[in-house]
C-alpha cells in the first residue's frame, strides 16, 4: 500500500449506538418496510429513528441507530435493502 492510498477505517464491535442513514424514494410503507429489514440482522434503538424528505419529496432520508456486532451484519443490512429496489443509497 502506498502513502496516496486510504485504508477504510477499522469499526471496533460491538457499537451499541451505530447510526445507519438510508436514501430511498418516498412512497407509502418504505420506511415500515427498511425497518422490518434492518430488525432481522439488529436491534433498533427506536427512540432514534428520524425520517427526512428531500425538497421536492421525491427521496426520503430515514436515519436509524442500531447495534453492531460484526461487518457481516452490516454486509447483509445493506444487500438486502439496496435489493428492495427502492433504497438508493445506504450510509
Amino acid at each position: 500500500m502506498t502513502d496516496t492510498e486510504v485504508k477504510a477505517p477499522k469499526i471496533e464491535f460491538p457499537q451499541t449506538d451505530y447510526p445507519v442513514k438510508v436514501i430511498c424514494d418516498t412512497g407509502v410503507g418504505n420506511k415500515d418496510r427498511i425497518i422490518e429489514i434492518v430488525k432481522k440482522y439488529a436491534t433498533i434503538n427506536d427512540e432514534r429513528v428520524d425520517e427526512r424528505q428531500s425538497s421536492n419529496g421525491k427521496y426520503t432520508t430515514i436515519q436509524l441507530h442500531i447495534v453492531a456486532t460484526d461487518q457481516d451484519q452490516l454486509y447483509n443490512i445493506n444487500s438486502y435493502l439496496r435489493a428492495t429496489g427502492f433504497v438508493h443509497m445506504v450510509l
